[in-house]
């Protein structure tokens, strides 16, 4: 990875902050830290309104892609704007680990240029918080199902839910809800955020991923499936073949995550051919 010469771009956001090497035991620290009022807040508002009504409505007002119209890495550019107010590990725009995803897939996997498309545009739906969805807890976290029992491997789940109606509806706050048992993700309907909004965006403009990029994008945030093993009693076969592969993806989405950031401008030519070739044009968003 190319790193720029002047100065970090991110220290506008942290003038204080050296460059910072960090384990990986390190990362995902939702108990401390400097960032931790903040990280809370975002997580306390979705797990107060995300209920299974307000996924139903923003499915409603976003399926349907008319909010605009852009190229895939016009949209990736515009996250320069957007700091993620739900991530303990970084507070940088987000259009530097965009590229530092791709980067560390490209170096792992260079065979596979869908893999580094991926990487780069998995979370081009935050852009819902530029434009109509301005509330960043629809929009950023750690995904979960809603119309069922919340689990105890959801972030802040014992003291963050108590004013969501859900966790109190019979209907919902069973293990399997209005679920049937082993009736695959594809059929559950996720807290609302990024994740869906992109995969809806990508299928909608008939994007050509593959499958297994399409699963990284859509379930990159449920992370009590992919990294707590939770909500198995969900999923059925294809979840189990597909799941492997977030669990990839989800390494270096977290691993790439330090205050060394690429050179955007260098590597922007190679990511515009891919782009190219997987999701062309103009977009309808």
């Amino acid at each position: 990875m190319k790193i720029l010469l002047g100065p970090d771009p991110s220290l506008a956001y942290r003038p204080n902050v050296e460059k910072e090497t960090k384990e990986k035991e390190e990362y995902r620290n939702f108990e401390s830290g400097a960032l931790f009022d903040r990280v809370f807040r975002t997580y306390k508002l979705m797990h107060t309104n995300q209920t299974v009504d307000f996924v139903k409505l923003k499915h409603a007002e976003w399926n349907g892609c008319s909010h605009s119209q852009m190229g895939m890495m016009d949209a990736i550019m515009t996250l320069d704007q957007l700091v993620d107010e739900s991530d303990p590990d970084v507070d940088f725009p987000n259009s530097f680990h965009a590229f530092q995803t791709a980067e560390g897939i490209r170096q792992a996997h260079p065979d596979k240029d869908w893999f580094q498309l991926v990487g780069l545009i998995h979370d081009v739906g935050k852009v819902m918080a530029l434009w109509d969805e301005p509330q960043q807890w629809a929009v950023v976290g750690d995904t979960f199902p809603v119309g069922c029992q919340f689990q105890n491997s959801i972030v802040y789940r014992n003291n963050s839910f108590q004013d969501n109606p859900d966790d109190r509806n019979p209907d919902y706050n069973t293990k399997y809800g209005m679920y049937a048992p082993n009736c695959g993700l594809e059929q559950v309907l996720m807290s609302w955020g990024h994740d869906e909004y992109l995969y809806r965006v990508l299928t909608f403009n008939r994007c050509s991923l593959p499958e297994e990029g399409l699963y990284m994008i859509r379930y990159h945030s449920f992370y009590p499936w992919h990294s707590q093993g939770d909500y198995l009693h969900l999923c059925n076969q294809k979840d189990g073949a597909m799941l492997p592969w977030v669990q990839e993806f989800n390494k270096f989405d977290l691993y790439t995550k330090t205050s060394a950031l690429p050179d955007v401008a260098t590597l922007k030519p190679y990511y515009q051919a891919l782009i190219d070739k997987y999701c062309p044009g103009v977009l309808r968003w």
